[in-house]
């Protein structure tokens, strides 16, 4: 796939090699350059969503317990459909980052001290909600030797005795490949783990330098192999100056250690000083990346210019917890 510059409209056609049956898959991409990156086209424009009772209440429960949700510290464009909807995604071991990825609007610098009582005022935010799946995520706590893994393993424990039906679901860091901070968190039992990839190798020195795809590679595979209950997931953003080829690449990678769930969606810079935006991808382009990711043996791909990590994260784990059950039934 060509990508654009900046001097007219261009159309091409690629042909990539379909491993799951040996044909060809036919990719055609339209490129609208009349469109300036600086002003977002029509498929981006969301409806105007209003500060309704929801996001009114769940704002007023996150701040009365002292608690942080990513969807306001990364500035989500979701968060007035999600929060009137009283979906949130709860962010703890603070608010300040030890990685200054370039892509991400979280503050970095050095984080305050361990609150080891945050597990319970999540919970506490869990039940007033009155939530039936729960999404943790958290910054990057490079300074801490399990890099937060016993915080999240005590949150999943709080949620599961105090809400036992409750859908539990994490986004945690690579921890630097310390596979004991991971076996910890598996240990809790969560519903769902999820690890972001978020782009493809080639740029990840340029966006995201102290992280490594090998090391998140191998913590995916790492924990289906340890639970084969738990479903994993992974995030990709698009629009970051990557190639399709590329993109396949990942995808068939996260089909081999059995990846459950992908989530592929818009880059779009938090500011100016964040990483460029090279290109929007069209709602065609992100329809055909859920065909590949699927027809390469991904369970679930959720793919759309406004998907995020936790977009719809409580629809894909119930569709897939019905498709086992019905597997077990069958058989």
């Amino acid at each position: 796939m060509r990508y654009p510059d900046d001097t007219g409209t261009q159309s091409t056609t690629e042909d990539s090699t379909d491993p799951a049956g040996g044909s060809r898959i036919q990719h055609a991409v339209s490129h609208e350059l009349a469109t300036p990156l600086g002003r977002k086209p029509d498929w981006l424009r969301m409806a105007r969503v209003q500060r309704g009772e929801g996001y009114r209440e769940l704002k007023q429960l996150v701040h009365a317990h002292d608690l942080h949700t990513v969807c306001e510290e990364a500035r989500c464009p979701n968060i007035y459909e999600c929060w009137n909807a009283r979906t949130a995604t709860f962010m703890i071991l603070g608010d300040t980052c030890t990685r200054a990825c370039r892509f991400c609007a979280v503050k970095f610098g050095r984080p305050s001290h361990l609150d080891l009582e945050e597990p319970q005022r999540v919970v506490a935010a869990v039940q007033a909600l009155g939530l039936q799946h729960a999404v943790i995520t958290s910054v990057n706590r490079d300074d801490l030797s399990d890099g937060g893994a016993s915080i999240f393993a005590a949150t999943i424990r709080a949620i599961r005795a105090a809400l036992p039906d409750c859908g539990i679901e994490v986004l945690i860091p690579d921890f630097h490949g310390n596979w004991d901070a991971l076996k910890a968190v598996l240990d809790a039992r969560p519903d769902v783990l999820n690890h972001n990839v978020e782009t493809v190798p080639r740029l990840y020195r340029r966006i995201q330098p102290w992280d490594s795809h090998e090391i998140s590679l191998e913590l995916l595979r790492q924990a289906k192999e340890r639970d084969p209950d738990v479903l994993t997931k992974s995030g990709v953003m698009v629009g970051l100056g990557e190639r399709y080829d590329e993109l396949l690449a990942v995808m068939r990678e996260l089909a081999t250690v059995d990846l459950d769930i992908l989530t592929i969606g818009q880059y779009l810079p938090p500011s100016q000083r964040h990483y460029p935006l090279d290109r929007y991808y069209t709602p065609e382009e992100f329809a055909q990346l859920k065909r590949d990711g699927e027809t390469l043996g991904i369970r679930h791909v959720e793919s759309g210019p406004l998907v995020r990590s936790s977009y719809h994260a409580k629809e894909q784990h119930a569709q897939l917890h019905r498709k086992d059950r019905s597997t077990v039934a069958d058989a």
